[in-house]
């Protein structure tokens, strides 16, 4: 069974360990989840499962929506997502459920989701610049980036080059947190609770997975 599931963040609280420490955690409320989809080598060139999260009334959700999740033998659902793995294809079989439960033996996750829109901001809060100097006789252009057109060197066209840092739309990205430690679980409220910074705002659609990667200094905890 592929250890990811789609769930939703619904805040902090604190967290006492068996030490009585307080730990700041992050709740999720992860799935229940549904395989809607099967992806094999044969039929569409990859290996891959399809998970479904969330119920919706069929009057939200269209036709081929509908019948895609009546295949797998469920309701309709609001979101959808693929995970690649070989293992899971064997493992797993249409309309199965995933849970919480998933993650017991789990140390660490990675936690995809999608940063909060900030709207167009300039290059001191996009990108923090240092902004320019603010003493007598300076024009009131304070946080302005200065000069971008300035590029006689990009191939002689004197053009911006491509990719430098200016204003622009902030946040509505999707982010990805890794190596997350997780603290705790709630099995009976399908609640996961994960130490460290998840993206998005609250009630925002959330994708957890193993970790693939973690830094050296977890790896070590793992060893242990």
């Amino acid at each position: 069974m592929p250890t990811a599931i789609l769930g939703k963040k619904i805040g902090m609280t604190r967290y006492y360990d068996g030490d009585g420490n307080n730990v700041p955690v992050t709740v999720i409320e992860a799935g229940p989840c549904f395989v809607s989809q099967i992806k094999t080598e044969d039929t569409d060139g990859y290996h891959a499962v399809q998970i479904a999260y969330e119920d919706i009334r069929p009057s939200r959700s269209t036709l081929p929506e509908i019948g895609h999740d009546a295949k797998a033998g469920v309701s309709p659902k609001r979101f959808r997502r693929e995970v690649r793995s070989e293992e899971a294809v064997a493992d797993l079989e249409l309309g199965q459920s995933i849970t919480v439960e998933a993650f017991e033996s789990v140390k660490f996750v990675d936690v995809t989701g999608t940063s909060k829109g900030k709207g167009t901001a300039g290059v001191m809060k996009r990108h923090n610049f240092r902004g320019q100097e603010a003493s007598h006789g300076v024009e009131r252009k304070h946080r302005s980036p200065g000069s971008v057109g300035g590029r006689s060197s990009n191939l002689g066209t004197g053009k911006p080059k491509k990719g430098i840092r200016m204003a622009g739309r902030m946040g509505n990205e999707r982010v990805t947190v890794r190596s997350l430690p997780v603290v705790g679980i709630d099995k009976e409220r399908n609640l996961l609770l994960v130490k460290g910074p998840i993206p998005g705002p609250k009630s925002g659609l959330v994708m957890v997975r193993e970790a693939k990667r973690l830094f050296k200094r977890k790896a070590r905890q793992l060893e242990a």
